[in-house]
């Protein structure tokens, strides 16, 4: 009789760890998802951005015709994106078009002056804050959920579960190279 209560403490205690070590690993793969959803809302208002933006500098630059496709281009691709390291090239393809696009306002005095484009700018660089912000945010998610997922106890229930690691958002080397300034 008392072996049966050991054994069934023992089975209750057990059970209860299990679902413990679950429900933490739950609540981090929530915690991606949620980091995930917030990049997704700051890369569609960029991405519903972009096409203001090209369409102020069409009137000033006109004869700059590849640069305003490049930029198209890879907001189109962005957009059309379908897994995390295809949207991480695509954003950082785009990062580097709107470089260059930014770099036209330099040539075209009137262009930089322009109280829309200004505006435009403004909002972009303010939005490229709050995306790195949600980058880094997801990306400290992904680094939790990764780790609880990999330390004992959890590794010997996260496979079976159906955890998997998760991939994180990194940066691409356009947007590490410091941009070249020239007078």
């Amino acid at each position: 009789m008392d072996a049966g209560i050991i054994l069934l403490i023992l089975v209750i205690g057990i059970g209860i760890f299990l679902v413990m070590v679950y429900n933490r690993l739950v609540a981090l793969r929530q915690t991606c998802n949620q980091a995930w959803g917030d990049i997704d809302v700051q890369l569609k208002q960029r991405h519903d951005l972009v096409p203001n933006i090209v369409e102020t500098v069409k009137g000033y630059a006109a004869h700059e015709k590849d640069t305003l496709e490049n930029v198209t281009k890879a907001r189109q691709q962005a957009i059309d994106a379908s897994s995390l390291k295809g949207l991480a090239e695509a954003e950082n393809m785009l990062s580097g078009a709107l470089r260059q696009l930014f770099a036209l306002s330099e040539a075209y005095p009137d262009l930089k002056a322009n109280q829309n484009f200004l505006s435009l700018q403004n909002e972009l660089a303010d939005l490229e804050n709050k995306i790195a912000a949600a980058r880094r945010f997801f990306n400290n998610a992904v680094n939790e959920y990764n780790t609880a997922t990999e330390q004992f106890p959890a590794v010997v229930i996260a496979g079976s579960m159906g955890f998997k690691q998760r991939e994180y958002f990194e940066v691409g080397e356009a947007e590490r190279a410091a941009p070249k300034v020239q007078f």
